[in-house]
């Protein structure tokens, strides 16, 4: 909104549409032309929307229905007020001013947003029609009056789900002013906890962030430019390390190359790579697969063979070599001329790294390397390199050539050129026994001179020399690649190709370059990629491991695969590790807000914890970590490959960036084009989500290698917090006791039983029920838990599935969690536990829909056939979700305990075969498995979204609609619709490819991957963490603070010694376990004993009976108006044996006489408990 009221004021947009909203509390400049659409209700409204076109050559115009005289009236009677103003203030003489009673105004300092008395009305309602809702429940505010000495007194009672849940104002003289005083205090409240902005106002909803995410993420190319950055790829800096042939003995360090293919059905030349450093650990254990044609591969390994000492000659021969096959494999159209120049591209300042690639033979039992000078002087001795003159040689040990006559011995094992066939091809041997009159296989020439005549109408003018055995020279391939269509394939040998050439047709070009060294060489590019590639993750993985010591634990092969995307086509990619990391860091940054915020709701926690974890701000933080230069996002171009030899052609500076990396013309291909060019600073575009996407990988790859505390520490080293204190967990545990007077007994033993926990905290299990339409209690229900449960509950199937499924691709996983992560799922669950059994709500709907839909699912399979189901009600998914909250904190954070619950919950999904996608998923597969067109169009009226579904294609035009406050349920529930209209007429998709994927898939053993932190014990007192505080303080006002007044709460104890306070015992949790509800709505503590008149008396022959001092009752608080006040007693008793106070608080009541009775029936209770009756 701010953004287009700016536009509008520099004139960037000259059509402003407003509503009513407009009128006040917008800086809107003066316009030219203001329509009203409606009219004002009122005169304020009317010059308020007046004053926008004050300029005297602005109009101001209304919309009316023509011949309604009412409007037309009313309109007549605002000209005629405004000529009448502006009479009265042109001829006006007096200075005399009009006091206005002043309204109270509650203002922001540091926004400068202030809101009155008035307005705090309104905004109060739009701050509850906020809050999380559905169709059962409507969040709003009652309002209650009463009056007091001092005036009329209001009672708000705001939703259960909101952070407050009572508030009176200040003795006023009327009920509307009382209104407003309440109003605003509320305000003032809700601010003060973080439940409105700076700007007074609700935080934005999840709905609308939910909209900026799907937009980012469209097919749509239009903002593709701004979807990616142009960011520098790392070199690793030991290949910068360099030499310089000035350098009389240079020392390198070797590591032997060795290549193992299978099947063996090529033979291979040895080579070993020569570099100024030494390599990391990890890296001089490099294995890698190089996959070749026909499922064959070559597995290699590096083998650290020593140093290795070169002199100045000899350095250069090797530089000169390296430079050498570069050409040949990859700039071979330079050998087409007769002579080739070495050594222009071996300067030390445009090289990209220093390696040499060299081939050695093996020799003594270490096999000790040994450079093979022979083959690289031969090499370098060849014609096209020296430029020697033409030799005559003996007939008997020579041939003729395209280019002149050469000795046999240098023609085998060598290189051509065909100029012909414009191809490169390896002389493996001279056919003696053949020549240009043998017979030619293949063609329809009795000989190879009638062969060569027909097909290129060349004439051999020596027919009888024997023929060459040739090999065409390879195209280079990235051998890295995932060849996805030969992962079943069985491995094949593949018989080499060869063809008898003329030598006559032939250019000698190297002398000793065997295909030996030719099928090495072919493999040398992909194994340099992958090393490069390694040495940067070992580079990061140092970084961190600097930072944080957990950093050192994981692997650099792990580090590699979250940096490596999919993108990159190779057999590991980021996509498994991005799903486990992002369910992590969804469920760590939920838990700390959580705790941190004790009194947000669930949309409140929900919009943040999206504020933390979303793209943008993990971009963000990976940037400032300078974590995007370690990124590979790119397939190897073997044509890209640069080494020493072979630099980089494309110099790129400021000036010359723009056109090398420019992005312009189609964005299909052209990006795709600019994305692959390498210059010689690394630069390639990075779509701004793959940076967040390898956050979250990085994530996974330390929960996967050491654990959640890792984890934890790499988001604390990126910028985001998800540590917590232990003393915030007991807290809210303790907290839960303000629900215990909401069920008796059995039924918590029951709902104890369902769960499979024993509660430490049984307030826990009962908030886990409470719907938020129910508002008879002190505030509060399940949502803040299901937000947990759901955190948890997410992680948690995602560890299942990585580790059940450990070759499951990710699309694949992420289709399997979301059938396995549904409502209807849950629901089930919840049913099938008889959870909806013990909901507590308040909404009469609400119950009538969750008994028909538990009917159904009880209902036999086959009757369900017959009739369509009822619609599935959220709340029994959110017990599920809610449940698992509340285990989770009443066992301090164990995840391995609902870990174990999980499982059992999840057991008849978890271990089925019968899988379904979301009705969503069905269609949008149909639809593009026949080539329809499917269609959402969706519209919002207050708070209910509606969804039309539209399927259009060949003979099939459908629709259905659905409506919703949630805009995806409203899409799956249209979805659902008309994917049962297309079944009935006989459309459905072939398969279903998960029960295929989940039938056929390798099947491992459930784990619960990285979880290595210590439970909280929330057995631990909080008297034992707060020093010298007053704990009366803490249990009398803490927790009960909004309901004294309104809701009875349980006694709370303290028993007290002579000894210091770090011994002392705290224990309302104990206490609830006794607390039961009788019919008049007030709570009593049992304690089991005979009935012996009052508590009261009892308490005090029980004094007497054990010599004890008699219990002293003093009134610790009271509260209310004058006629209507609540007491709270505490009584304080000296027990001699053993040596303690103990100090009992009773909840508030309206009489001394029974507030004093309450807290008698609490010593009571703690003297039997504890074995003194």
């Amino acid at each position: 909104m701010n953004s287009i009221l700016e536009k509008f004021r520099t004139g960037k947009l000259n059509l402003l549409i407003a509503t009513k909203v407009g009128e006040e509390g917008l800086d809107i400049q003066t316009c030219c032309l203001v329509i009203r659409f409606d009219l004002p209700e009122t005169v304020s409204s009317f010059i308020q929307s007046r004053g926008r076109a004050r300029m005297p050559q602005s109009e101001y115009a209304f919309l009316v229905d023509s011949g309604n005289k009412r409007e037309l009236d009313l309109i007549k009677s605002f000209t005629k007020d405004e000529v009448r103003m502006n009479v009265e203030i042109s001829s006006r003489t007096s200075n005399e001013t009009f006091g206005c009673p002043e309204e109270n105004v509650y203002k922001v300092d540091m926004s400068g947003a202030s809101v009155s008395s008035v307005y705090s009305i309104s905004l109060l309602h739009h701050y509850c029609s906020k809050l999380p809702h559905d169709e059962f429940f409507d969040p709003k505010p009652n309002f209650f009056y009463f009056d007091d000495l001092g005036g009329t007194i209001c009672r708000i009672i705001l939703p259960s789900n909101a952070p407050i849940h009572q508030i009176d104002g200040a003795p006023q003289p009327s009920q509307e002013a009382a209104k407003k005083d309440a109003c605003l205090k509320a305000i003032e409240q809700l601010h003060k906890l973080d439940a409105l902005s700076n700007y007074l106002l609700p935080q934005p909803s999840q709905d609308a962030d939910e909209s900026v995410l799907a937009s980012s993420d469209s097919d749509d190319s239009e903002g593709e430019d701004s979807r990616s950055e142009l960011h520098e790829m790392l070199v690793p800096t030991i290949l910068k390390e360099s030499w310089t042939i000035s350098e009389n003995r240079i020392h390198l360090h070797a590591y032997y190359i060795e290549f193992c293919p299978v099947p063996e059905d090529r033979i291979y030349k040895k080579f070993c790579l020569f570099i100024k450093a030494r390599l990391p650990l990890e890296a001089e254990q490099l294995q890698v697969e190089l996959h070749l044609a026909r499922g064959r591969f070559v597995k290699i390994e590096l083998v650290p063979s020593g140093p290795v000492v070169f002199n100045t000659d000899e350095i250069t021969k090797a530089m000169h070599f390296q430079e050498m096959f570069l050409k040949v494999i990859l700039d071979r159209s330079e050998f087409t001329s007769d002579f080739v120049s070495l050594g222009k591209n071996s300067s030390s300042e445009s090289s990209p790294a220093f390696y040499l690639l060299l081939p050695i033979i093996l020799s003594g039992r270490g096999n000790r390397v040994t450079i093979d000078w022979e083959i690289v002087r031969k090499c370098l001795s060849s014609p096209v390199f020296m430029g020697v003159e033409e030799e005559s040689l003996p007939s008997n040990v020579h041939l003729q050539l395209a280019n002149g006559c050469k000795r046999m011995s240098d023609i085998e094992n060598s290189l051509v050129y065909v100029p012909h066939k414009k191809q490169f091809y390896f002389i493996t041997n001279i056919v003696h026994g053949k020549n240009g009159l043998s017979s030619h296989k293949g063609s329809s020439a009795q000989n190879h001179m009638d062969h060569l005549i027909q097909t290129f109408g060349i004439q051999l003018e020596y027919p009888e020399q024997p023929l060459l055995r040739a090999k065409p020279l390879f195209c280079l391939h990235n051998l890295l690649h995932h060849r996805r269509q030969e992962d079943s394939a069985e491995i094949q040998e593949l018989e080499e190709y060869f063809i008898d050439l003329p030598p006559e047709l032939c250019e000698l070009k190297i002398i000793g370059f065997s295909k030996d060294i030719g099928s090495s060489i072919s493999l040398l590019p992909s194994i340099m990629h992958r090393l490069e590639n390694l040495l940067v993750a070992i580079e990061l993985k140092s970084l961190l491991s600097d930072s944080f010591s957990e950093g050192a634990e994981v692997t650099a092969c792990r580090v590699l695969e979250a940096l490596t995307t999919e993108r990159c086509q190779e057999r590991l990619s980021l996509e498994r590790l991005e799903i486990l990391g992002d369910a992590f860091l969804k469920f760590a940054v939920g838990r700390r807000l959580f705790l941190l915020h004790d009194t947000l709701d669930e949309g409140e926690l929900t919009r943040r914890r999206s504020s933390a974890v979303n793209n943008l701000n993990l971009l963000k933080l990976a940037c400032r970590k300078n974590l995007q230069v370690y990124i590979r996002d790119q397939p190897f171009d073997p044509c890209e490959f640069f080494a020493l030899g072979r630099p980089c052609p494309r110099i790129c500076t400021k000036e010359s960036e723009g056109s090398i990396h420019s992005q312009n013309g189609n964005h299909a291909a052209g990006q795709a084009k600019a994305s692959q060019v390498r210059c010689s600073k690394n630069h390639h575009w990075l779509h701004k989500k793959t940076i967040a996407d390898v956050v979250e990988a990085l994530i996974g790859a330390f929960i996967v290698d050491s654990g959640f505390k890792a984890a934890t520490a790499f988001l604390k080293w990126l910028g985001i917090s998800v540590d917590f204190e232990a003393s915030k967990v007991i807290r809210v545990c303790l907290a839960s006791s303000s629900f215990m007077p909401l069920a008796p007994p059995i039924d918590i033993v029951a709902r104890e039983n369902l769960v499979g926990h024993q509660f430490h905290h049984r307030g826990l299990l009962l908030q886990a029920f409470v719907h938020p339409s129910y508002g008879k209690h002190g505030g509060g229900c399940y949502q803040r838990l299901e937000f947990l449960g759901d955190a948890v509950l997410d992680y948690l199937i995602t560890s299942y599935l990585f580790s059940v499924y450990p070759k499951l691709k990710p699309g694949h996983l992420t289709d399997l969690r979301s059938a396995f992560v549904n409502n209807r799922a849950f629901a089930n669950i919840a049913v099938n536990r008889n959870f909806h059994k013990f909901l507590i709500s308040d909404s009469s709907n609400l119950s009538e829909a969750v008994k028909a839909y538990a009917e159904f699912v009880k209902t036999a399979a086959s009757d369900k056939a017959l009739f369509e189901g009822p619609k599935c009600p959220k709340v029994l998914g959110d017990l599920v979700e809610s449940c698992l909250g509340a285990i989770l904190l009443d066992t301090g954070f164990n995840l391995n305990h609902i870990w174990e619950l999980m499982l059992s919950f999840l057991d008849p999904i978890l271990n089925s075969c019968n899988v379904q996608l979301n009705p969503f998923r069905e269609l949008q597969e149909l639809c593009q498995s026949q080539n329809w067109c499917l269609e959402f169009p969706t519209s919002k009226k207050g708070r209910t979204f509606y969804v039309e579904a539209k399927v259009d294609g060949k003979d099939v035009c459908l629709s259905a609609s659905a409506s919703n406050s949630n805009k995806k349920e409203a899409i799956i529930i249209a979805s659902e619709q008309i994917f049962v209209k297309l079944k009935e007429q006989g459309y459905s998709r072939k398969s279903n490819y998960l029960e295929e994927i989940l039938r056929s898939s390798q099947k491992m053993d459930a784990k619960l991957i990285g979880y290595d932190e210590i439970p909280v014990d929330i057995t631990v007192t909080l008297d034992t963490e707060l020093g010298n505080l007053k704990l009366q303080d803490y249990s009398g006002s803490e927790i009960h603070s909004m309901s004294k007044l309104s809701n009875p709460s349980p006694a709370q104890i303290v028993a007290a010694s002579t000894q210091p306070l770090s011994t002392l015992e705290f224990a309302p949790a104990q206490l609830s376990r006794s607390i039961t509800r009788l019919e008049s709505g007030t709570t009593s503590l049992t304690t089991d004993e005979p009935n012996h008149g009052s508590a009261k008396s009892h308490l005090h022959e029980i004094c007497a009976a054990n010599c004890w001092k008699p219990p002293l009752f003093e009134c610790c608080f009271e509260d209310g108006p004058s006629h209507s006040k609540f007491f709270s007693y505490k009584v304080v008793v000296e027990i001699e044996a053993p040596d303690m106070i103990l100090e009992c608080f009773g909840a508030s009541r309206p009489k001394k006489k029974a507030a004093a009775e309450h807290a008698a029936e609490g010593a009571l209770w703690y003297l039997r408990t504890e074995g003194l009756l």
